[in-house]
């Protein structure tokens, strides 16, 4: 008894014939693996409502997400919702993303395997590929002469033994006979030709009919293969020309819809500029405003005055120092640590006394952050360093502050440590301005939380926030 018949008939209802068809798909996998670039599995429908996965297919020419073997686990319903939903629905799902067994994040492609009636969904055919290492929609085949040959021995291969795996591959296929025919579609590119205008199907079809370039471009070079990028319309199109070695078939074209593609590209560059423009033109504001506010406080003789348009300067300075890195970057996240030292610096700047040695280290990771986390944590961090340099060190020549950065898998945590003289956590003022700032943006802004240690030995603030802030209306 194989592996396949072995777990079907232990955890699923699957009768012979059916449990026949999982091992007939199942011969084929590794094919499909090589030429998709993914780790391939079948999951069959167990008793308790999950899946058990009964085969599977690593990639050849790239690392798969597995370190080991997955035959034989349960796929949960609650870490692979693409599996769930095809069960379910009895319909395809495309790129949604999924947790391993190994605890990795991936995206998931399912497509439901039918017993032979047609009556019900058997098993799931499974794509899957790394989250960190996902290639974009026509990069899934590698350019290199040993693809080429198994490029086309995965197709002739998937063609030849069972059609049904020819619809689970995201490009159009056409294979072209000897006599320059189309022999054999997909049905992504019968829809293809639809949207392109073509009122008839390319199955039957001469190729030179219906070639969607010219002549002198659509050749193979001396490994066997070409590919070319070309505008149809209103559509942007990848075409690959594959050559196949067979007694039937002559080549091979694979042809990539890429418009979405060319169009986020467009909108990236888009806005990298808006982005850019928008936090400069803050960052720009914010630094006339403080500019105004530094007049204020050389005019004004009251110190309380001074002391107040001061702070209030020193906060604009620091939401300025957080846009400032934004409009660098062009992009709506910058590095924590990068905004962390700008704000050091700024404070140290304004805050420090004469003559007063402070040490103010930087420990930890560095990772980035959306802008409005990273306005927050700015606007924090002043209030605390600002906080240890006016109060914890006074009668001192030296004082040290650690901030101590980690990230979590969903929640980080920011710690500020000085060595100062502490003071009553329990008898503090509640109506200070600089305390209100903190507490507000933990908890509204961040979604955190906020501990504060003190005493004789120093003062300990940690406070913790959210990867990613979530609202109803999806992350913000």
């Amino acid at each position: 008894m194989d592996m396949i018949q072995e777990l079907c008939k232990k955890y699923t209802d699957l009768t012979e014939e059916e449990i026949a068809t999982i091992q007939g798909i199942s011969a084929v996998l590794q094919p499909l693996a090589n030429l998709e670039d993914a780790d391939i599995f079948i999951d069959c429908p167990a008793w308790d409502g999950d899946a058990i996965v009964v085969a599977e297919a690593k990639p050849s020419y790239v690392p798969s997400s597995y370190k080991k073997t997955v035959v034989g686990l349960l796929a949960r319903k609650e870490n692979e919702p693409a599996v769930a939903r095809t069960f379910r629905l009895g319909v395809a799902t495309k790129q949604m993303k999924a947790v391993t067994q190994e605890n990795g994040r991936t995206i998931q492609s399912v497509e439901p395997i039918r017993n032979a009636a047609g009556s019900r969904v058997i098993g799931v055919l499974i794509r899957e590929q790394r989250v960190d290492e996902q290639r974009q929609t026509g990069e899934l085949l590698h350019f290199s002469e040993q693809s080429y040959e198994r490029i086309a021995n995965a197709l002739a291969h998937m063609v030849g033994s069972n059609n049904w795996l020819t619809e689970c591959i995201d490009e159009a296929l056409l294979m072209v006979d000897k006599n320059g025919v189309v022999s054999f579609r997909n049905s992504l590119a019968r829809d293809l030709y639809q949207k392109l205008g073509y009122i008839e199907d390319p199955l039957g079809q001469t190729y030179e009919n219906i070639r969607l370039v010219d002549s002198r471009d659509d050749r193979v070079d001396h490994a066997g293969f070409s590919v070319i990028e070309t505008t149809v319309g209103h559509h942007s199109l990848s075409i690959k020309r594959i050559q196949v070695n067979s007694e039937e078939m002559a080549f091979a074209v694979v042809i990539q819809d890429i418009t979405w593609k060319k169009e986020q590209e467009k909108a990236l560059i888009l806005k990298s500029v808006a982005i850019k423009e928008m936090h400069h033109r803050v960052k720009n504001n914010l630094q006339t405003i403080a500019s105004l506010l530094r007049l204020q406080v050389r005019r004004s003789d009251n110190e309380e005055t001074r002391k107040v348009l001061g702070e209030s300067m020193n906060r604009i300075l620091s939401i300025a120092t957080t846009h400032e890195l934004l409009a660098q970057s062009g992009v709506d996240q910058v590095k924590i640590g990068e905004v962390i030292l700008n704000i050091k610096n700024n404070t140290v700047r304004y805050f420090a006394r004469p003559y007063f040695n402070v040490s103010i280290t930087l420990e930890g990771d560095d990772f980035k952050v959306d802008s409005d986390i990273a306005t927050s944590v700015a606007l924090i961090i002043n209030e605390l360093l600002q906080n240890s340099l006016q109060y914890a060190f006074q009668d001192r020549e030296s004082g040290l502050i650690r901030i101590v950065v980690t990230r979590g898998e969903l929640y980080s945590r920011i710690e500020v440590i000085d060595d100062g003289s502490g003071y009553d956590v329990e008898h503090v003022r509640t109506d200070r301005l600089g305390l209100s700032i903190v507490q507000t943006m933990v908890k509204d802004k961040l979604r955190g939380t906020l501990h504060v240690e003190s005493g004789p030995g120093g003062t300990h603030v940690t406070f913790e926030f959210k990867n990613q802030i979530m609202d109803a209306a999806g992350v913000t």
